[in-house]
C-alpha cells in the first residue's frame, strides 16, 4: 500500500500535535509496558521520555485496583474514569482519562488520553 504526500503531512502534523498538545497521552501494551508517551505526560509526572518508558503502567498509576482496571480495559476494549498518578517526585495527581484499544503498525495497543493535577 502506498502512502501519499497528503497521508504523510496528516500523519506528521498529528503526531506532532498530539506531542505538543496540552493533553497527556500514553500507549501501553497488553503487559502494561509503556511503548510510547507525549510530552506533556513527561512534563505533568516529571520524567524523561526514555524514564517512562522504561516504566509499566502499575510504576505510575500505584493505586492497588489499577492493575485490574488495565486488565479490565484490554478485556472490554475502552475504559474511563479517574486514576491516580505519581509523579517522579512522589505527588500523586488525579488523572481523568478516556482509553481504548487501538493498532499501530500491526500491533494492538491501548491509547489513555486525558487530564492530570487540580486544574
Amino acid at each position: 500500500m502506498s502512502v501519499s504526500a497528503e497521508q504523510l503531512i496528516q500523519t506528521t502534523l498529528l503526531g506532532e500535535a498530539v506531542d505538543a498538545g496540552p493533553a497527556l497521552v500514553f500507549v501501553a501494551d497488553d503487559l502494561m509496558r509503556y511503548v510510547a508517551v507525549n510530552q506533556a505526560a513527561c512534563d505533568t509526572l516529571g520524567y524523561t521520555r526514555e524514564e517512562l518508558l522504561a516504566l509499566r503502567v502499575p510504576a505510575v498509576a500505584r493505586e492497588v485496583e489499577a492493575p485490574a482496571q488495565y486488565y479490565e480495559m484490554v478485556a472490554q476494549g475502552f475504559r474511563h474514569g479517574i486514576a491516580v498518578l505519581t509523579a517522579k517526585d512522589g505527588r500523586e495527581l488525579p488523572f481523568a482519562y478516556r482509553a481504548a484499544r487501538t493498532r499501530v503498525g500491526g500491533l494492538e495497543l491501548y491509547v489513555s488520553i486525558g487530564f492530570a493535577g487540580d486544574d
